[in-house]
């Protein structure tokens, strides 16, 4: 694996704390020489006494911190979104989205990354206007 390939950067590191430690080396010599920190040493030798090379080298999942919008939120949020702008503005943008959110709904605060990403999910761009150029309207165009 690390004589040549694609493989990911956190990956490399994992095998070559084990092949240091593997040497003999201490753990602070490994941490210093892999550009890691004193924990990753730790934690990728543990893994792998616990477990084995595959979970050592492996990603662990990462909890991540929980949805700040329920789901009926996030429903208000996507209506809100397709509903016309407040007067005044042009389009939506995701700081009034956002502000819109925060009166709607009990939050103190809500972040425009927040109201992106949610968007996304849901493949929504309300920022963007659609136009079509139509020379003429005809009958076969209404059909």
């Amino acid at each position: 694996m690390l004589g040549g390939g694609k493989h990911a950067a956190r990956k490399l590191k994992r095998a070559q704390v084990l092949l240091a430690a593997d040497g003999g080396c201490r753990d602070e010599e490994i941490a210093r020489t892999v550009s890691v920190s004193l924990s990753t040493v730790g934690r990728t030798k543990r893994r792998f006494v616990e477990g084995n090379l595959e979970r050592a080298l492996s990603e662990e999942p990462r909890p991540g911190a929980e949805r700040k919008l329920t789901g009926k939120e996030e429903a208000l949020l996507v209506a809100t979104a397709c509903a016309k702008p407040p007067a005044g503005c042009k389009r939506w943008t995701l700081t009034l989205l956002a502000d819109t959110m925060v009166k709607l709904t009990d939050h103190n605060s809500l972040s425009g990354e927040t109201v992106r990403r949610r968007l996304a999910e849901n493949d929504l761009k309300p920022w963007r206007r659609d136009m079509w150029c139509i020379p003429h309207v005809d009958g076969e165009y209404v059909a």
